[in-house]
């Protein structure tokens, strides 16, 4: 049963703070959770995973406008149903179960307005208990565990909509990826398994060596080869180029984007991590001078979801978690090694 004045402890977020900002953080061992309606499920969360959104807002670069007020940070998580409203149906107590990015996104290319996101716009996943709708949760994959479960909402997600949507990638074609996070390493999984062939990039051999266990079939350090997108076009030149990039970087890397693409192709821009000052952006006709669709993922919507985790289920892909855990009271340390750019795949915080 949901006892009355249930509460729960975890980590909110206060203004922002330098560098990581995890000193934005502070722990609170007595957050109230919201009355328990007739649709709404308890959630114990057992594993998250953490986003570069995270960071970004907590030190203040987040591109959108984030509400003032204080609030537990953390977009992604999976856990079990330990209670449940009066008139719930789709879940039992006991189940597995994940919470989507953008709850109630049904279907669509993107949110119809500014989707209130977990994390951000209200209380996230970095506690240990969350109230929520039956219908802004999803049944966990059988095969995954807790941690492998959490990396999906965004990242996998994210990665899905890149590769698949709106024109799939095919048998055949070429798809760039950039670094060794959570969206590119999905792409690479995902491309791998409908027959494209996969260039990525990265600054390490480490990491390259790690790539290419993964499958990818070309990898470009882009500290040696800072014109990288020139030698993408050359590997992939007998399809004229890339047709799908997976855009990181943002500003510093998107001119690199449009050299490799292919004429027809698409650049699917999903993230910043370069920075947020577009004053040295290419030429706002480029996707005129290189031919190509240039697309803002918005994550992806819950009939996404849903087919991402059958093809997932159908070819037992398991997500790549970076080797080192964090527990939800060490989350401080979670954000500093994130920001240290040290992680391969995706970092999971459990309870430990």
């Amino acid at each position: 049963m949901y006892p009355l004045n249930f509460s729960t402890h975890g980590w909110q977020r206060h203004g922002t703070a330098p560098d990581d900002g995890s000193s934005a953080l502070e722990w609170n061992e007595n957050l109230p959770l919201p009355d328990l309606g007739p649709t709404n499920v308890l959630v114990k969360y057992h594993s998250r995973s953490m986003n570069y959104p995270e960071i970004s807002i907590a030190n203040g670069t987040f591109p959108w406008k984030c509400p003032d007020h204080v609030v537990v940070p953390g977009s992604d998580g999976a856990g079990e149903v330990i209670s449940r409203g009066s008139s719930v149906t789709k879940f039992a107590i006991g189940d597995k179960v994940i919470l989507q990015h953008y709850p109630g996104f049904r279907d669509g290319p993107a949110p119809a307005s500014l989707q209130k996101v977990p994390g951000t716009h209200m209380d996230g996943t970095f506690c240990e208990h969350g109230v929520w709708d039956e219908s802004h949760l999803l049944r966990m994959p059988e095969y995954l565990s807790y941690e492998e479960a959490a990396t999906l909402p965004c990242s996998a997600l994210t990665a899905w909509n890149c590769v698949l949507g709106p024109t799939p990638l095919r048998q055949g074609d070429f798809i760039l990826t950039q670094g060794t996070g959570g969206v590119s390493l999905f792409a690479i999984q995902f491309a791998i398994k409908l027959g494209a062939t996969v260039i990525a990039t990265t600054s390490s051999e480490e990491k390259a060596a790690k790539l290419r266990s993964l499958g990818a079939h070309h990898v470009i350090n882009y500290r040696d080869v800072p014109e990288w997108g020139s030698r993408a076009r050359e590997l992939a030149s007998s399809k004229g180029g890339c047709q799908k990039v997976v855009e990181i970087g943002g500003p510093g890397t998107i001119g690199e984007s449009f050299k490799c693409v292919a004429r027809g192709g698409e650049i699917n821009i999903v993230g910043f991590v370069t920075g947020v000052d577009y004053k040295e952006s290419p030429n706002p006709l480029s996707p005129l001078l290189h031919p190509c669709t240039v697309r803002g993922i918005e994550v992806g919507n819950q009939i996404h979801f849903e087919g991402m985790m059958k093809f997932m289920e159908a070819w037992k892909i398991r997500p790549v978690l970076e080797e080192r855990r964090f527990s939800l009271q060490d989350i401080k340390e979670a954000y500093k090694y994130f920001w240290s750019g040290k992680h391969f795949g995706k970092m999971v915080i459990s309870n430990m």
